[in-house]
């Protein structure tokens, strides 16, 4: 019976241990900057600014359509 003991013992500190040293042992770490996402391009049929240009490109003076 004491054997089992000793190896629950044993085995909750090894987990422990483990836990620690995968945190670097310090809880004031500073987290690691993510790397900033790629800014995809805009299609020009999805860029609002494009379509408004565009349309106002297409008109006259009047207002139909060209």
């Amino acid at each position: 019976m004491a054997f089992v003991v000793v190896l629950v013992v044993a085995v909750a500190v090894v987990v422990l241990v483990l836990r620690a040293a995968e945190t670097g042992g310090s809880a004031k770490r500073a987290p690691r900057p993510r790397p900033q996402r790629a800014v995809r391009p805009v299609a020009p049929d999805d860029d609002p600014e494009f379509l408004r240009e565009l349309e106002r490109r297409t008109r006259r003076d009047d207002g139909s359509p060209a």
